[in-house]
């Protein structure tokens, strides 16, 4: 594949993660009360539902920083794929192992059903990987060369 198409899919899988994330982020701190409440009734999460309630939205936050500053892009994309991993890993514990399925998405993920949830996780997962494929053997903390200036 061509250098240009490489960078531009790569700018793609990154703005996809940068919306996700901070969609995600900012619905869950829209309706904080019920996202803490829908945390506090999972049966993995209860012990750590106000922790998790504040960590969730400022990870997802911060790893769209990550994204789009491009000195600490590949450390967010191994972040990203990191935390849709362990998103994946969740639903796939509680519906195997819970009576009691809540969702604390927010927003319009929240109107998937669980097996549309997994799926797109999935996707979410498999771009994080195509990302950092893409971006090959740049280091993490130098910039890719395209933006590196004389």
């Amino acid at each position: 594949m061509k250098s240009t198409y490489k960078q531009i899919l790569l700018e793609i899988i990154c703005m996809l993660f940068i919306l996700l994330f901070v969609y995600a982020a900012v619905s869950k701190l829209l309706v904080f009360d019920e996202f803490k409440i829908q945390l506090g009734q999972s049966p993995v999460l209860t012990a750590y539902a106000g922790w998790v309630a504040w960590t969730v939205p400022f990870i997802e936050i911060v790893f769209s920083l990550m994204l789009v500053i491009p000195k600490f892009r590949l450390l967010g994309l191994y972040a990203s794929f990191t935390l849709m991993v362990m998103f994946t890993a969740y639903i796939v514990i509680i519906l195997n192992f819970s009576d009691h399925i809540p969702c604390s998405c927010g927003g319009i993920l929240e109107q998937l059903g669980w097996t549309e949830h997994l799926i797109f996780n999935m996707a979410y997962v498999a771009l994080a990987v195509i990302g950092i494929l893409l971006m090959g053997d740049q280091n993490i903390y130098t910039a890719p060369k395209k933006y590196v200036t004389a």
